[in-house]
């Protein structure tokens, strides 16, 4: 009798001892390595060169007033049930006086949003990597773990990432999708991609819906600066049938220096290659046909044309900065249809498929959005 009691008390033990471990890994996994908290520190050695590495990184450290910065982290699950976007960032005000953290979601499916609000306190950063906290919610490029509690709302649980393909130069100081246009001063917006594609793994549950992740794709992008453009149109996508394949294009009215100009930026993956196309690589844009729920872009440049449907029924409402303060609505849907074809310069289709599964933005007064015709 007396050894089984030590052998049950010495396998309690060892259980006790498994549970702690596990805990202790989990909050590992929510603490930041070298860690900031937002509000209160002020001059960092060496992080300005950091941030300027590392795009994805948080940037907004020295900002006082007028700033705004988040990222967009899309997840689709398996079967396509379930598709959530969160988007995690802050904002400061235009005289510097409201200053809080937010996590705002929305369902692909329901298009239902929400938008949680914290005390700017909240918001922590490392100096060494892409990875923020606010409260108890953390993110990576790794791992998303969620743990909001409201008077109305609660939502929980854990995504882990992997198979990340980034967007890398080959250069000391990593330009980013914007190019050379990432280093332009006064710019009133900024624009990154964290993530072409990636596999998720892991559940959510929100407001007692469960989310099965596991086996899914995402996708994550960030926007900085002190507002977001007067007009834009932004589409993305992973979800074709074929291939490992993603695709994104931004056009935006661009101000700057008291004048503005129609930009565009873009990538699609194809299996192992990456093809880019900007405003930068002398691309040219045509927007052939536009509504408020559909549009079709023509991009030509020297090695591909690409051909671009794309319609949208559901939308959810979802807030934007100006001049630093969350105070704009704007609508996103992310189950759009999304039809792309890519010819190369010998006349070649080289890719063709659509998906249902696609996030549309057609924001603004589109008549400003003024763009080249047919390179001649």
């Amino acid at each position: 009798m007396k050894r089984i009691k030590k052998t049950f008390a010495f396998t309690i033990l060892i259980l006790s001892l498994l549970i702690w471990l596990l805990e202790l890994n989990s909050c590992q996994a929510q603490t930041l390595k070298h860690v900031v908290k937002f509000s209160n520190h002020k001059y960092l050695p060496a992080y300005g060169l950091k941030k300027l590495r590392h795009p994805e990184m948080f940037q907004g450290n020295n900002m006082k007033n007028e700033y705004f910065e988040g990222w967009y982290f899309k997840m689709v699950s398996s079967d396509n049930s379930s598709i959530l976007s969160i988007i995690p960032g802050i904002s400061i005000s235009k005289d510097g006086k409201e200053q809080h953290a937010f996590i705002q979601i929305i369902d692909g499916k329901t298009a239902k949003t929400n938008y949680y609000s914290f005390p700017i306190e909240a918001f922590e950063f490392s100096m060494k990597e892409f990875a923020i906290k606010i409260g108890q919610n953390y993110f990576s490029k790794e791992m998303i773990i969620l743990n909001i509690k409201t008077d109305s709302s609660f939502v929980s649980g854990e995504i882990h990432t992997s198979n990340m393909r980034e967007l890398k130069n080959n250069t000391f100081i990593n330009t980013g999708i914007m190019g050379w246009y990432r280093f332009v001063p006064f710019m009133q917006c900024y624009y990154g991609v964290v993530s072409l594609t990636n596999r998720i793994e892991g559940r959510l549950i929100k407001d007692g819906k469960t989310y099965n992740f596991d086996k899914g794709v995402g996708y994550i992008e960030k926007d900085w600066g002190s507002s977001m453009p007067s007009a834009w149109i932004w589409m993305q996508t992973n979800n074709f049938s074929k291939g490992n394949s993603s695709f994104m294009l931004s056009v935006a009215n661009v101000p700057w220096m008291g004048k503005s100009f129609t930009g565009f930026l873009g990538f699609f993956l194809l299996d192992s290659t990456i093809y880019r196309f900007a405003t930068y690589t002398h691309s040219n844009l045509e927007i052939e046909r536009l509504d408020s729920n559909s549009i079709k872009i023509i991009i030509r440049d020297v090695n591909n044309t690409y051909i671009i449907n794309a319609s949208r029924k559901n939308f959810g409402l979802l807030k934007a900065p100006f001049k630093g303060s969350m105070d704009r609505r704007i609508s996103e849907s992310i189950d759009a249809k999304l039809q792309l074809i890519v010819i190369n310069n010998k006349g070649k289709v080289i890719f063709c498929d659509s998906t249902s599964i696609a996030g549309l933005e057609i924001v603004g007064n589109q008549q400003i959005l003024k763009v080249d015709k047919k390179r001649k």
